[in-house]
């Protein structure tokens, strides 16, 4: 008698779905994405199962059931929100052999846009049932996975005023634009940095240190190929901004928003697999990995993750234009 296949393949072709879904990602009513889920994969012929985050602050616990459910029954772990939800189940999953769906429900969306996974969720969901894994890179600092992104200093605090914003005022692109305006204008403090990559050390001095995993964010900000195509062979890419005062922090973003990042006199970037940095006189500062804050102790090490997640990527019929 033969045994069964346990393989992660033929757990992305048949088995059941695991979906972790955050119900405050998105600006979607989340049950009626419920519904929508749920109906794509009962006319698909798959079994799933919800599970939900009321509260933000269990979405591990919920992420390592789900893991366990999919483990014990070979079965594919979806994560449903924005890039922070879909960060913190990843971080759960990476490692496990465990595959790897994503339903985009956030605002941006650069983890799923950038593996053409559609935005829409029906279409998403339809994508999943004929999707095929693909192993994909993870970045980490101090054992913290990202996906998108990574970064210290000036971006951290952004974010941070982004998301009072959005809380007041809702989710939009244009609210993050505001918010980003008026965190510069009360932008003054740098960071003095050692940085240490490939036996060589360089100490700098900069508002912001921003670490790279994805193509498309990259890209669109205006980030020169090498670095770009860097990330498509194994490597992250770092940004670092010059001391500059407040007006060339504007003309910065709006460079940015142009996609012209790249050209300005004041950023240098380069890629790099490893990256020590030793903020100076800090023993713990704030990072952002993939738009969520947490404090970490110094010196902060950026590398690639050792494995990659088993990613379930669209077949060519179902993958949306990257946009």
């Amino acid at each position: 008698m033969p045994l069964p296949d346990t393989s992660p393949e033929n757990a992305a072709r048949r088995g059941p779905f695991f979906v972790v879904l955050n119900a405050g990602s998105g600006r979607h009513d989340s049950d009626e994405q419920l519904a929508l889920i749920a109906r794509t994969f009962e006319e698909g012929g798959r079994e799933f199962e919800f599970l939900r985050i009321n509260d933000p602050a269990r979405i591990n616990d919920v992420a390592r059931r789900a893991v366990e459910l999919a483990t014990s029954r070979q079965g594919v772990v979806v994560a449903a929100g924005g890039d922070g939800t879909i960060n913190a189940v990843a971080n759960v999953v990476i490692g496990s052999g465990c595959p790897f769906g994503v339903l985009p429900q956030g605002t941006f969306n650069y983890f799923g846009r950038v593996h053409a996974i559609p935005q829409d969720t029906a279409a998403a969901a339809r994508a999943l049932l004929g999707a095929r894994i693909t192993p994909v890179q993870a970045g980490q600092v101090n054992g913290r996975l990202f996906l998108v992104n990574a970064s210290l200093g000036l971006y951290p605090q952004l974010l941070e005023d982004r998301e009072d914003w959005k809380a007041q005022l809702g989710r939009s692109r244009l609210v993050a634009f505001l918010s980003g305006i008026a965190t510069l204008l009360q932008s003054r403090k740098q960071l003095h940095l050692q940085i240490e990559s490939a036996g060589k050390a360089v100490a700098l001095r900069t508002p912001t240190l921003f670490v790279g995993n994805n193509r498309l964010q990259l890209t669109r900000v205006g980030i020169d190929a090498q670095q770009t195509d860097a990330v498509a062979h194994g490597q992250l890419a770092a940004i670092v901004v010059r001391p500059i005062g407040t007006l060339a922090l504007f003309g910065l973003l709006m460079r940015g928003l142009l996609g012209q990042l790249g050209e300005a006199d004041n950023i240098d970037s380069f890629s790099f697999r490893r990256l020590t940095v030793t903020p100076r006189g800090l023993k713990r500062i704030k990072v952002a990995t993939d738009g969520e804050i947490a404090w970490m102790r110094t010196p902060l090490v950026f590398e690639v993750a050792p494995e990659p997640l088993l990613l379930l990527v669209p077949a060519p019929a179902d993958r949306a234009e990257v946009e």
